[in-house]
Order: C-alpha cells, then sequence, then structure tokens
C-alpha cells in the first residue's frame, strides 16, 4: 500500500462572515477556491494534467456553493480540463473527510495526485438563512422536515445542543469562557510570532487589488471581565417550535431528565468566517518520480457517529477509534486539534481524554479565528503541520464534530 505524502497545504485568510462587513463577502465561493487551488499549483510547479481529482467540502451546496464547487474551481484555477473535480458534504467534517478520501485514493493505488479541502463562505450561507426566515426557520430542522426521522432521532439546532451538553456533563460557563479567552490569547500569539504564514495565501480581488491577506475575525482585546458580560445566544431557540414541537422538547424527548439554561454565546462559539483551504497529496511513486519533497504523511483516518440528538459528542470516541486504526495511543501524540464549534467541545474532549492542555489547539481555534465550515478540516490539517515542523514534534490528531452525530478524525506524521 502507498503512502499518502502531504505535499503542501494552503489556505485563504479568514474573513468576517457578514455581508458588508467581511472583506471576502463580496467575492464568488469559487474565487476563494480558486486562489487556494492556484497557489498550491504554484507553489509547487505542478503540471495541473497529473492532478487526478479536486475532492471539496462545501456544507450548503445551494446557489453560488452549488453545483460542484470542486470542479468548477480547478476549472477558475486554470487546471487542465482533464483534472476532475467533486464536492461533498459531511457537514462540519467534509474537509477532514476530502482529504480522508483522497489519501485513500492514493494508499489504494488509483491515483497519485489529488488536493483536498474545502470552501465555506458564511456570509452567503447566513443570507440563505434570512431569506428561509420567513418560511418558518426550516434551517433548524435538521430532519429536513422528515416527521419520520425526527421521531427516531430528534435533532436541534448546534447551539442548544452545545448549551445541553454543557449541563449534562456539569460543565459551568466560567469554565468555557475560560477556555474562550485562552483561544483569543493564543490566537494573538500563533499571528504576531507568524506562525500561520507559511499556509495563509493573500485573497485578491478579480481586479488584482487585495482584498484580505490577514486574519480578520479575531478579537484579542478580549477579557474575561468582556465574555462573561455577554448574555446567551441559544436560550430563545431552544423554545422556538417548530411544527408545534421546541427545540428543547426534542432533545427532553431522549434524554427526559435533562434541563438546561444558556451558557454559550458569540465569545465562545466558533466565529462566522468566509475562507477556503487546500492540501496536496500525492504517492510515493509521484513523489519520487518528480523530485517532490513531502512535508507528512496520513498515518489513519476513522470516520463515527454518536448520537444525534445531542449532535456534538462524537470527537472523542473519533479520536479513540482512529488511535486504535493506527495501532497507537494518545502518548504517541504530540499536538491536538479540535474544532473549536462551541466551548463545551473542546474542553469535554479535554477532559474525557485527560490530555495536556498545553498541547491542544495551541495556536487557538474556532472561537477565536472562526469556522468556515466545510474548509475548517483542512485547516486544521494544515495548522498541526505546521506547528509540527516549528516545533520538530512528529504527530498531529485531528478531529471535529459535525452535525447529526458524527466526527470524522485523522493523524498526521510530518516527515
Amino acid at each position: 500500500m502507498s503512502e499518502a505524502y502531504i505535499i503542501d497545504a494552503a489556505r485563504t485568510p479568514r474573513g468576517v462572515g457578514k455581508t458588508g462587513k467581511g472583506a471576502l463577502t463580496h467575492l464568488h465561493p469559487q474565487h476563494l477556491a480558486a486562489t487556494v487551488l492556484s497557489a498550491l499549483s504554484e507553489r509547487n510547479d505542478l503540471h495541473t494534467p497529473d492532478i487526478q481529482d479536486v475532492i471539496w467540502s462545501t456544507s450548503t451546496q445551494k446557489g453560488k456553493q452549488g453545483i460542484n464547487v470542486g470542479r468548477q474551481s480547478a476549472l477558475l484555477a486554470g487546471f487542465d480540463t482533464t483534472v476532475s473535480g467533486v464536492t461533498l458534504d459531511r457537514f462540519c467534517g467534509g474537509g477532514i473527510t476530502a482529504v480522508a478520501f483522497g489519501a485513500a485514493k492514493i494508499m489504494s493505488g488509483m491515483d497519485d495526485l489529488i488536493i483536498a479541502g474545502g470552501t465555506e463562505m458564511m456570509s452567503y450561507v447566513n443570507e440563505n438563512a434570512r431569506e428561509e426566515a420567513g418560511a418558518g426557520l426550516p434551517q433548524l430542522d435538521m430532519t429536513a422536515g422528515n416527521p419520520e426521522l425526527m421521531k427516531r432521532h430528534p435533532q436541534a439546532h448546534q447551539g442548544v445542543c452545545a448549551d445541553a451538553i454543557a449541563a449534562k456533563e456539569g460543565i459551568p460557563r466560567e469554565d468555557l469562557d475560560a477556555l474562550a479567552y485562552e483561544s483569543q490569547q493564543r490566537a494573538d500569539r500563533a499571528i504576531k510570532e507568524g506562525r500561520f504564514d507559511k499556509s495563509v495565501v493573500p485573497v485578491k480581488n478579480v481586479d488584482g487589488s487585495m482584498a484580505l491577506d490577514h486574519e480578520e475575525f479575531p478579537r484579542p482585546e478580549t477579557t474575561i471581565e468582556t465574555l462573561g458580560s455577554l448574555r446567551p445566544s441559544f436560550d430563545a431557540l431552544a423554545d422556538y417550535k417548530l411544527d408545534g414541537v421546541s427545540l428543547r422538547d426534542k432533545i427532553q424527548r431522549v434524554y427526559p431528565d435533562l434541563d438546561w439554561h444558556g451558557v454559550h454565546h458569540a465569545g465562545n462559539s466558533s466565529g462566522v468566517v468566509d475562507g477556503a483551504a487546500g492540501i496536496l497529496l500525492a504517492s510515493q511513486s509521484y513523489v519520487e518520480k518528480n523530485g517532490l519533497k513531502p512535508r507528512g504523511r496520513i498515518v489513519a483516518t476513522a470516520e463515527i457517529g454518536d448520537c444525534p440528538t445531542l449532535m456534538l459528542n462524537a470527537p472523542v470516541p473519533a479520536a479513540k477509534k482512529v488511535l486504535e486504526r493506527a495501532g497507537m495511543t494518545k502518548d504517541d501524540i504530540d499536538l491536538w486539534e479540535v474544532n473549536e464549534a462551541f466551548a463545551v467541545v473542546a474542553e469535554k474532549f479535554i477532559r474525557d481524554l485527560d490530555l495536556d492542555r498545553e498541547e491542544v489547539n495551541v495556536n487557538g481555534g474556532a472561537m477565536a479565528l472562526g469556522h468556515p465550515i466545510g474548509a475548517t478540516g483542512a485547516i486544521l490539517i494544515g495548522t498541526v503541520l505546521d506547528e509540527l515542523e516549528r516545533r520538530d514534534q512528529k504527530r498531529g490528531l485531528i478531529t471535529m464534530c459535525a452535525a447529526a452525530g458524527m466526527a470524522p478524525a485523522v493523524i498526521v506524521e510530518r516527515v
């Protein structure tokens, strides 16, 4: 079985995902993806007909983010027309899954050169959500209005689930705010020290002028006091009734003794941003034939499902599964990345696996930097690889929760 080598990782800076307020909101999602694809090609002097697939993740595939972002972005990037492309959806986990699929194709011997990653413009996603609001907020119904599925597996909004999990686990808001503050501090340090510079590529407008060349979302001025002053975001949502059933009722149908109040807010939840990221993968034979220098390799990947009603608890079993598949223990991992979709996800992950906090999300996470859903997994893989090189360490494990109670996971090893 061939190795799946990571040759390079590239991503855009993350722009604020609010129409008219973010530096990227006026651009087409394909433009962000093409920026990343072009950078990977140019930085590695690729002969684009050699690229056998572009495997791309976009969660909300409608309108501008529909019609196969992977293929269309490859064409926009100027790749040879023989380069195929596909776009997948595993909600928040799609970026990791795209890389896992690419690695599997290479390791099986079917392909030799693949770019995998994702794009999400949350500014555009939110525009669509506002348009749908007049139709009864259908985006809150994770069962897509299927009453039979709702009866079998009630699914609420992720923010409501985060609050419920915090109550179930006995994690107080003070601990969640402390983690959010630490995320901001670590991200600020990473930016000032240039820890992201190797992967970040600037985004230019269609006319060639600069659109964004730095992270736009972080708020380094954040304090514990300012976090403590923020109002919970999801209390009203929990009691919102869709087809006569509130989101709170949905969860209590499965967990009847569980009651809770809001503890998550804008400061300890992931930021709404626009962005794209890609990972260049190659087989050993392609590396040797073309003189490429691998930066890392894919050790193992895994996916798992968990309770779809609480929705956000799969990262721990996913991490355990990928460690077992790799024949490793947590002591074999130097750095951990668990997406900060909500503070409780990362906090529970650290507690359940009894991890050293100094090894988890060392450069901050989505609470400080933002979460462009389909792209985040690929961003985190690149972040870990950059940091392993900076620290002269060996292995990292990356995982993240995904809607409907899933989580993918991947272990990467520096070469």
